[in-house]
């Protein structure tokens, strides 16, 4: 494994049409979100329906797309679907789940998961923390609290 920040903030899937005009300019190409996507977050969770779909072509695209850091986050899919083996795509089975992933919905609290980001740290190992809904101010508030921490 890459070695890798200790917190990676992402949402569920960067193709999220009530970002437009919000956080993805108007004239974005689609082609262009997930680069720009990567400006801003380090990380995605992507649903089985989503990754299992996608070509060789597009894993390539998508990891050429960004930046060496950023991971892709998978929801276990059916079990005949092998996801592309790259150290920056990760299958988020149960028990990796509970240890590595931190979902912000349905009710952020920051005191919480700065107190479960100082325990991560002691471990050494990344923590994703992830909102379903594609709240925009709380995962800004999750950047804010991981710079203010340092990490």
């Amino acid at each position: 494994m890459t070695s890798r920040a200790l917190v990676l903030v992402g949402a569920m899937n960067w193709d999220r049409p009530d970002w437009r005009g919000s956080f993805y300019p108007e004239d974005l190409p689609d082609d262009w979100m997930l680069s720009y996507y990567n400006t801003q977050f380090q990380a995605v969770y992507l649903p089985a329906a989503v990754w299992q779909t996608a070509s060789d072509a597009i894993w390539a695209q998508w990891l050429g797309d960004t930046q060496d850091g950023f991971c892709f986050v998978l929801e276990p899919g059916d079990a005949g679907t092998v996801p592309p083996v790259s150290p920056r795509v990760l299958l988020a089975t149960s028990a990796w789940a509970a240890a590595h992933v931190w979902w912000l919905d349905p009710a952020p609290d920051m005191r919480t998961l700065a107190q479960r980001i100082a325990q991560q740290a002691t471990t050494g190992e990344s923590l994703f923390v992830f909102s379903q809904s594609g709240d925009l101010v709380q995962l800004e508030r999750v950047n804010n609290l991981k710079q203010v921490m340092g990490y």
